[in-house]
């Protein structure tokens, strides 16, 4: 039950964005009733629920077109979902990647006391108490693949010797550093290796999300498809199950005059139980096509059966090689997500070319000390400015391991991983132009093949008419009968199933050439 409470809610959700109208009716005597009517129901329609588009939904009594069952399946399906995580996830990675060039900020504050006992009974214990307060800042450069860094530190100390200058004693100093490769890893293209091989990362996952698209559409083409056929095989058989039943009466009636047979009567019983079988495994061929569909939109209720479903007439005509094939090489995802990995290898190629580089580091620092005093931290502070030495350092570090067996080796992995994606390029591009050959020549061929077959069920269908027409003046045998009537459920399957394989022969075709999501609509995240 819904309180009252929630029933004001949900009143002022919906017509919150009205209220403004509202005022505008009842407190403007300017404007004119009737277009201030005009406003609010307006405004009202464009507000409530009735004015919203409504998604599709699966229901018995509700038509299922196949972009219906498209679109459940690119807001539901499971795949969808986990792929959308995954480049979210590489996202996320790139995330990491550029945020290793942020500066980082660190500070410590460091408090130690140390008592020495005295060497004899007659001398006193030394004594210390040391504070000191230490911040910095370092920033990478992404420019040099070098790092700089500014620190200062501010300290006091105390010890109850009595020969120190100053106690309390009071420092501070400020230091900058540079630390710089200048042979290995040297340089913004070192620097920018793994944000560019990141990059590169998050569009292959946005190409495999456009290759699970389309992987999704046309499988659910499909099932939507097979769920047609299916659904007019069942209408077939029960079809046939009732010319079936018609003869066995007819022949039921006839015994009784005499004109048939015992054996006349079992044969058009026989027809009667195969034709039962054959509904039945088609009833359970319907459900089976169903849950298939149901299971790839992620229905929520697999006991809701889809409602009608049809097939769309074919209006693409016979299509051309040389276009498809361009569509493909453009916009096909495994080929592009092979072309993304070749460069990521390439970036992979030039990283362990630098390795073989020995390690030349520069490191270099400059600072300020201040001169130490007693009277306190404001006074040291100052001193920083007014009253400082300076000090400097440079210095080199050189380091190669000895014959570089490992990073040789390393190289030529990385030589011997681009060489092989490189032929995987090479084997997906010739395997999709031999997979849209295939495709092109199927539609080709089925659209030929429903031609023919529909004029051969318009052939069996005039047969089995005169072969009944000529049973009923007595001219015919039940035999012939079944066999016409077997003849015309045959010839109506191999229309079916010429149909059928036009349409996954066609979704084929559209996966392959990506445009499955622009003939849907389908927005895909950037």
């Amino acid at each position: 039950m819904v309180s009252l409470k929630d029933s004001r809610f949900r009143l002022r959700t919906v017509f919150r964005p009205a209220f403004p109208l509202l005022r505008l009716f009842f407190f403007n005597s300017d404007m004119p009733r009737s277009n201030a009517c005009a406003l609010l129901l307006l405004s009202l329609l464009a507000v409530s629920p009735l004015g919203a588009q409504t998604a599709p939904v699966l229901a018995p009594d509700k038509p299922l077109l196949v972009e219906d069952a498209i679109a459940l399946a690119m807001r539901k399906n499971f795949d969808l979902q986990i792929q959308a995580n995954s480049t979210d996830q590489q996202k996320e990675t790139l995330a990491i990647a550029q945020a290793g060039f942020d500066p980082s900020v660190n500070a410590t504050v460091l408090r130690n006391f140390n008592e020495t006992p005295g060497r004899s009974s007659n001398l006193e214990a030394s004594s210390s108490d040391t504070t000191s307060f230490r911040a910095g800042i370092s920033q990478p450069l992404i420019w040099t693949n070098g790092s700089l860094g500014l620190a200062g530190n501010l300290g006091r100390s105390a010890t109850n010797n009595a020969f120190n200058l100053f106690n309390p004693a009071f420092s501070n100093s400020l230091t900058a550093t540079l630390n710089q490769p200048l042979l290995r890893n040297a340089g913004g293209v070192a620097a920018r290796s793994n944000i560019n091989r990141t990059k590169l990362g998050v569009s292959i996952a946005y190409i495999n999300y456009k290759s699970q698209v389309l992987t999704v559409v046309a499988a659910t083409e499909n099932a939507y498809y097979s769920l047609v056929a299916q659904r007019e095989t069942l209408r077939i058989r029960q079809l046939s199950l009732q010319l079936s039943q018609r003869l066995y009466d007819e022949n039921q009636a006839r015994r009784t005059t005499g004109v048939m047979t015992d054996l006349d009567v079992l044969s058009a019983e026989v027809g009667v139980a195969n034709s039962r079988r054959g509904v039945i495994q088609a009833e359970q061929s319907v459900r089976d096509a169903e849950d298939t569909l149901l299971n790839l939109v992620n229905a929520a209720d697999f006991d809701a059966r889809p409602g009608a479903v049809k097939f769309n007439d074919y209006t693409g005509g016979a299509p051309n090689f040389a276009a498809s094939y361009k569509l493909a090489r453009d916009y096909y995802p495994p080929t592009l997500s092979a072309a993304e990995t070749l460069k990521q290898l390439q970036i992979d190629l030039e990283t362990a070319r630098r390795n073989l580089k020995p390690i030349l580091d520069l490191t270099a620092s400059y600072g300020f000390a201040a001169r130490q005093v007693s009277s306190g931290y404001g006074d040291v502070l100052s001193n920083l400015v007014d009253d400082h030495g300076n000090n400097w350092g440079l210095g080199l570090t050189y380091s190669m391991p000895w014959g570089r067996r490992a990073d040789k080796a390393r190289f030529r992995q990385a030589q011997l991983n681009l060489a092989s994606q490189q032929l995987r390029l090479d084997q997906a591009e010739q395997q999709l132009m031999v997979s849209v050959r295939t495709a092109v020549r199927s539609v080709e061929t089925n659209l030929a093949a429903v031609e023919i077959a529909s004029k051969a069920t318009m052939l069996s269908e005039k047969q089995y008419e005169q072969q009944k027409a000529r049973f009923d003046a007595g001219l015919s045998t039940s035999r012939a009968v079944l066999q016409a009537q077997d003849d015309l459920e045959n010839t109506r399957f191999q229309e079916l199933s010429a149909k059928l394989t036009l349409r996954r022969a066609a979704s084929e075709l559209r996966r392959l050439e990506g445009t499955s999501i622009q003939r849907y609509g389908i927005q895909l995240p950037q």
